[in-house]
């Protein structure tokens, strides 16, 4: 891990986090209302835990540009490399537009968590940050709203949030070494409870 500023890539990284800025410009947390940037940011943070790769970090910056700002593969692409703009692709899902975002959460998480439970290393790296910053503040918001809290989220039920979560830890396993896995599986236990014994 680094230990030093000399070993990160900052023209890299300020590039990544400029443009993420610009695109996540404006939009908001749903339930706190805080802006946008503060989670890719915190979730490239999550990422710099486990390695200094600095496409990997850039990746983590820019993970939401694609499913949720408009931004194209190409763009990235041109913008960031071929290895950066794969990571994000990675980490994108597959919205639907044409259909109400409730009624294809389900097959999007259950795409998501089948894709990376057979992933690189890489790329789980950025979605572990993704989903650490996530849960951090689903357990931020459960303490202060309780079950209130899903009735800001597509899925409303705390069940198949559970599911989901509790499919994410086992998909990132691999990493179940870190200290940002652990503190994620820690999280998914605290708001959902233990995981239920066949």
């Amino acid at each position: 891990m680094p230990q030093r500023p000399e070993d990160y890539d900052f023209a890299l990284l300020n590039r990544a986090l400029l443009f993420a800025a610009e695109k996540h410009s404006g939009v908001f947390r749903k339930a706190t209302g805080m802006p946008y940037i503060f989670h890719p940011m915190e979730a490239a943070a999550v990422a710099a835990t486990v390695t200094n790769d600095p496409e990997v970090l850039a990746a983590a910056l820019l993970h939401d540009v694609v499913e949720d700002a408009g931004v194209t593969e190409e763009e990235l692409r041109l913008n960031f490399g071929e290895r950066v703009a794969a990571l994000v692709a990675e980490e994108s899902e597959n919205k639907r537009e044409n259909m109400p975002a409730e009624l294809t959460w389900k097959i999007r998480k259950q795409e998501a968590v089948t894709h990376l439970a057979s992933a690189e290393r890489d790329a789980k790296i950025v979605a572990l940050g993704d989903k650490l910053s996530n849960m951090r503040a689903v357990a931020r918001d459960y303490e202060t709203f309780g079950p209130d809290l899903w009735r800001s989220f597509h899925c409303r039920d705390p069940e198949e949030q559970a599911w989901y979560y509790r499919s994410m830890t086992r998909a990132l396993s691999e990493l179940s070494a870190t200290p940002a896995w652990r503190e994620f599986a820690e999280l998914v236990e605290r708001v959902f409870g233990p995981e239920p014994e066949d």
